[in-house]
């Protein structure tokens, strides 16, 4: 059975003007034509100018590729369905049959893109203030674990040193394309680690480029069991 809709707002620690814009937050696009997709549309932008303006605060000398690397690493759909199971968010979901009976309230994208959807409803009750404040409080945890350490090593030393840390082993780069004209040229790397089955490919104008960009993906799936 679905939990109420205003049980959920009060775990979470808000309070709409208009509930039916929470309600649709929750609404998965399996219900029918009106669904959260529009308010996620809006959540995701909104969530990405918050933790960006907060980083930008936290880390005074950090560079744009090294804020964008610490943004991808906290808005991410994993990072982002593991808040939402923290709140025990697919209990509260409203889905078609279809996705009830194949398990949609436990899938990454549907808890992530109702997450995004709240947000989104937030900014049409109450306005960017509100939202700057509960996002805030949503990723304090995640803002706090952050150290200076991490964001002044790329991606590819914070992967190897986590997988040293968990005593695996290294992770494992390929080259898998090499394209363009020889001033022009772009690389596809493919990242893979011990810790999950699914390779990263990452894509740059160098195959070291590549092969960060490879290790930053694997970063943000693999943010939740570090």
């Amino acid at each position: 059975m679905i939990k109420k809709p205003e049980q959920l707002a009060e775990k979470l620690g808000l309070s709409f003007n208009e509930p039916q814009l929470f309600a649709m937050a929750l609404t998965h696009r399996s219900v029918g034509a009106r669904n959260n997709e529009r308010l996620e549309f809006l959540g995701d932008a909104i969530l990405g100018f918050v933790i960006a303006q907060k980083l930008y605060a936290a880390f005074p000398v950090a560079d744009e590729g090294t804020l964008s690397r610490l943004r991808a690493s906290l808005v991410n759909e994993s990072s982002l369905a593991e808040l939402a199971r923290k709140h025990n968010l697919g209990d509260y979901l409203f889905l078609g049959s279809g996705e009830l009976k194949s398990g949609g309230f436990r899938r990454d994208s549907i808890l992530s893109d109702a997450l995004e959807a709240i947000i989104g409803a937030l900014f049409n009750d109450q306005g960017i203030a509100a939202c700057q404040d509960w996002v805030s409080q949503l990723f304090a945890e995640k803002l706090q674990a952050l150290s200076s350490d991490n964001w002044q090593k790329d991606p590819k030393t914070q992967l190897q040193e986590l997988m040293q840390a968990k005593r695996m082993e290294l992770p494992e780069y390929t080259l898998i394309d090499m394209s363009g004209l020889a001033h022009e040229q772009v690389f596809k790397v493919k990242c893979r680690v011990s810790l999950i089955d699914e390779p990263c490919i990452g894509i740059g104008v160098s195959r070291k480029k590549a092969e960060q960009s490879a290790a930053e993906m694997m970063l943000a799936k693999l943010q939740p069991q570090a």
